[in-house]
C-alpha cells in the first residue's frame, strides 16, 4: 500500500462580494488529489481536499515542500502499525519535518489541504464515512446523526440594499436553517444597525442572528459596537478585533455579556491556548470557530480540543468556520457544536451533500466513504479532472 501520486490546482472562487476587511475578487482555493494504488469496489482511493474561503490557494508550498516530503518518503514509514491504511499523524510529521515552530500563517493552510485528502483517503479504504471513523477511534462509537449548522451570509455587495439583505435571508429561512450570519463593520454603526434591524424582522427574533466584523475593529469601535448591539441579545458577536489582539478581546468581554464567537484566523493548537489563556473567553457562552482546513488539518485540531478539554472546554463550544464537509465530519464524529454553511457562496465548495436537506437548522449526515464528496456532484467533478 502507497501513495503513488499528490496532485494540487489552484482554483479561482472569486466574487464581488465583500466583509469588512477584505473582497473577494480574486480569491482562489488550493485542491490537492492524493491517489494510492487501494482499490475498493474495482475503484483506485483517491483522497481530496481543499482549503476554506478566505485564505489563497497555495501552490507554491505545495510544490515546493509538502508534496515532495511526502512522495520522496519511505511509503511504509507513512502507513499505521497494521500496514493496512495510512497513517495521518504519520504523514502530518513528515510534512511538517524540517520546519521550525511558529509562524502558523500560510504554510498550516497548504499541511490542511493535504490533511484533509489524507483522512478521505482513510476513511474510503476502511469503507467508512469519516465521521463514523472518527466517532469510532476518538468517541467510543458514539456519532451525532446530525450536525446544527446556520447559513453565513449578508455580505456586502455593489447595489444591495435592505430589500435584497432581507430577500437573502428570508432564502435561508426556507432553506431550513433557523440561524443566520451577516457582516458588519464595513458600513457605519448606524448604517449597520439598520441592516440588523432589517434583518431581525425576517427572522423573527435577534437571537437567531449573528454578525461578523471580521476582525476589522480596534477596541474603542468594538466597544461601541459592543454598547450598542448588547440590547438585541444576538446569537453571537464575532471576531470584533484583530485575531490575535488577545487584550481586545479581553477587554471587550468586560463590556458585552453576549455570546462572542472568534478563532477562525487562529491556525495552531498554540494560538487556540493563547486565546483560551489571555483573550478573556467565556466557556459558559462564547464560541470557537477554528478551522481544520486553515490550521493544519485534523491532526492539529485534534491536539486543539484535547487542549480545550485540558482548559475545561467542551467540544460543543466549537463551531467551526468553513461550511465544507470535513468539519461538518468532524462535528458529527467528534460532538461538535455545529458547523458553519454557505448555502449560496464560495461554490462548488459551500455547502453539503446535494439533496441533504436542512430541516429546524440541522442537516444529516450522508453514508457515503470518506469526506462525501461524492455526495455533491458539481465539486467532485472538479475534484475528478484534478486527479486525473
Amino acid at each position: 500500500m502507497k501513495i503513488t501520486a499528490i496532485h494540487s490546482a489552484a482554483i479561482p472562487i472569486a466574487s464581488a462580494i465583500r466583509n469588512a476587511y477584505i473582497d473577494f475578487s480574486r480569491m482562489t482555493a488550493s485542491v490537492v488529489a492524493v491517489v494510492t494504488d487501494v482499490k475498493r469496489n474495482g475503484r483506485r482511493v483517491v483522497g481530496y481536499g481543499f482549503n476554506s474561503n478566505g485564505r489563497y490557494a497555495q501552490a507554491g508550498l505545495l510544490a515546493e515542500r509538502f508534496i515532495p516530503r511526502i512522495m520522496q518518503a519511505d511509503p511504509q514509514s507513512l502507513l499505521d502499525d497494521a500496514g493496512t491504511n495510512l497513517d495521518p499523524h504519520k504523514i502530518w510529521a513528515c510534512m511538517m519535518a524540517n520546519e521550525k515552530p511558529g509562524g502558523h500563517g500560510e504554510r498550516s493552510v497548504a499541511v490542511g489541504v493535504i490533511d484533509m485528502a489524507v483522512w478521505d483517503a482513510v476513511a474510503k479504504i476502511e469503507g467508512k464515512p469519516l465521521y463514523r471513523l472518527l466517532a469510532d477511534r476518538y468517541r467510543d462509537g458514539k456519532a451525532d446523526d446530525k450536525v446544527f449548522v446556520y447559513a453565513a451570509g449578508g455580505y456586502y455587495y455593489p447595489g444591495k440594499n435592505l430589500t435584497a439583505l432581507q430577500d437573502e435571508m428570508k432564502k435561508y429561512l426556507d432553506l431550513g436553517y433557523s440561524v443566520v450570519k451577516m457582516k458588519i463593520g464595513g458600513e457605519s454603526l448606524s448604517d449597520d444597525l439598520k441592516r440588523i434591524e432589517a434583518v431581525i424582522r425576517i427572522v423573527g427574533s435577534a437571537d437567531k442572528l449573528a454578525v461578523d466584523a471580521n476582525g476589522r475593529f480596534d477596541l474603542k469601535t468594538a466597544v461601541e459596537y459592543a454598547q450598542a448591539l448588547a440590547p438585541y441579545g444576538l446569537f453571537w458577536y464575532e471576531e470584533a478585533g484583530d485575531p490575535l489582539d488577545f487584550a481586545l478581546q479581553a477587554e471587550l468581554a468586560n463590556h458585552y455579556e453576549g455570546p462572542m464567537a472568534t478563532g477562525e484566523n487562529l491556525f495552531s493548537m498554540q494560538d487556540a491556548r493563547n486565546l483560551i489563556r489571555y483573550g478573556g473567553m467565556r466557556a459558559d457562552r462564547d464560541w470557537l470557530q477554528f478551522d481544520c482546513a486553515l490550521s493544519y488539518g485534523l491532526v492539529e485540531y485534534l491536539r486543539t480540543l484535547a487542549m480545550l478539554k485540558e482548559n475545561g472546554w467542551s467540544p460543543r463550544r466549537c463551531i467551526p468556520h468553513g461550511g465544507h464537509q470535513m468539519s461538518l465530519n468532524i462535528a458529527a464524529g467528534l460532538g461538535l457544536g455545529g458547523n458553519e454553511s454557505y448555502p449560496d457562496v464560495f461554490q462548488p465548495f459551500g455547502g453539503f451533500a446535494d439533496g441533504t436537506p436542512v430541516e429546524q437548522g440541522y442537516v444529516g449526515m450522508p453514508e457515503v466513504p470518506g469526506v462525501g464528496f461524492e455526495a455533491k456532484a458539481a465539486l467532485y467533478k472538479l475534484m475528478k479532472s484534478i486527479a486525473g
